[in-house]
């Protein structure tokens, strides 16, 4: 364990105990006003120019030392879920229908006990951007958050983030570069036909059947029309369709999630299910309609960022507990649309195994589960981790070590620990 680590690891106690306060008081997308007037408050009390309300509930601290041009930014989200807690901790929610089922809670918080850490002990030169940002889960408020001006007001050279992951063993770090997590679209299927008396079906036109018809050629797209090297998602969620067992209905309609690890693949998926459900529903003669819902992207992690990011992790934990080239995952996430705009990389923490120790059990279980709850553990090693980053990323005049792409240095290959 390096000096860092030690350090983090002795004042970890302060930041959990916030995290704590973040899970008992839950906020749902672009409603995070407690946790945003905290991130805020704890911000300027350690020095940080501060901007508030940056895409709604957005905000962003600014720390400049020395001279150096160089921009880093470092981007946690806040927002929980609209989800009844079952975990059983002492912390849980006190908001019914409310909970931090992703670890947001600890994402803000490891950024928070960095922020601390570099505001009063960092050796660093150039701009460091915090960027807590709302709604992460299905409101894009990243989007939101850049439609506000968010590089053109706080430019970065690169922007990072962090998630924390169940079923990897705790503070173990896991990086990709190229797609890391996939594109997800949604849609409505609406299938109009003609009601009638179930014992008379041949006066009907039966929009449940060409809807289960739907749902089976449906199946075949990936199969058959994606390059099987390629990973693809179509999951029909929900189907809705008539009261009675003796009535055909008029209408039914389906629910579709639709995941991509690949931009043409995406574009594929959406033609692909446009044509199949317009020629299914003529086959049975009935109409119908596809109101296509773009989602979240897919997320790019930038190689040049992504090696820097992996031997950063390598020199924290050691080659042991890092993963250099993880799988790619069929989840999604909005930090997607940041890395349209600056280069960067998205990485993930694990939240434990469910081997061990009941801090691992408990931080094995899913994200977006009643059950879950982040793996306080987690704080120390991921507000090392950006420490690190910032300090390699915007090398203080005069050190040696790592630093970050783009830099042209004789040492850029040289991994020093920091004391």
């Amino acid at each position: 364990m390096t000096y860092l680590l030690q350090a983090l690891t002795a004042r970890a106690g302060e930041f959990i105990s916030l995290r704590r306060d973040i899970h008992r008081h839950p906020e749902l997308a672009f409603e995070e006003h407690r946790t945003a007037a905290l991130v805020a408050h704890k911000l300027k009390s350690w020095g940080y120019a501060v901007t508030e309300g940056v895409g709604g509930t957005g905000v962003v601290g600014t720390l400049v030392r020395g001279h150096s041009s160089r921009r880093l930014g470092l981007r946690a989200d806040m927002d929980a879920l609209p989800i009844d807690e079952a975990s059983g901790a002492a912390w849980a929610s006190t908001h019914r229908g409310m909970m931090h089922a992703c670890g947001h809670d600890g994402h803000t918080a490891m950024l928070l006990a960095a922020a601390r850490h570099l505001a009063e002990h960092g050796r660093f030169d150039g701009t460091l951007n915090l960027i807590f940002q709302p709604a992460e889960e299905g409101g894009g408020g990243a989007l939101r958050m850049m439609a506000d001006g968010l590089f053109g007001r706080f430019p970065c050279d690169a922007v990072f983030a962090m998630h924390n992951m169940p079923g990897v063993p705790q503070g173990h770090l896991v990086l990709r570069d190229g797609p890391a997590m996939a594109s997800s679209d949604y849609a409505t299927v609406t299938i109009t036909g003609v009601g009638g008396h179930g014992a008379m079906p041949h006066r009907a036109a039966d929009p449940i059947v060409a809807a289960a018809s739907v749902v089976m050629a449906l199946q075949t797209i990936v199969s058959r029309n994606i390059d099987p090297l390629h990973a693809a998602v179509v999951t029909v969620g929900a189907l809705h369709a008539g009261k009675a067992n003796n009535v055909i209905p008029a209408v039914a309609t389906l629910e579709l999630s639709v995941r991509a690890l690949d931009r043409d693949v995406r574009t594929t998926l959406e033609q692909r299910i446009k044509a199949l459900v317009a020629a299914q529903a003529q086959s049975f003669g009935v109409q119908a309609t596809v109101d296509w819902r773009s989602g979240y992207a897919v997320l790019v992690n930038t190689p040049a960022e992504t090696d820097f990011a992996r031997q950063v992790a390598v020199e924290l934990v050691g080659p042991d507990k890092v993963t250099l080239q993880g799988p790619p995952l069929t989840g999604s996430e909005d930090f997607a649309f940041m890395l349209e705009q600056v280069p960067g990389s998205y990485l993930l923490i694990g939240n434990g195994a469910g081997d061990g120790d009941e801090a691992s059990v408990r931080g094995a279980c899913m994200v977006h589960n009643p059950g879950y709850d982040f793996n306080d553990d987690n704080v120390a090693v991921g507000s090392a981790y950006w420490v690190l980053m910032t300090e390699r990323y915007l090398p203080a005049s005069g050190r040696t070590g790592l630093v970050g792409p783009g830099v042209n240095t004789p040492s850029k290959q040289a991994l020093q620990p920091i004391h």
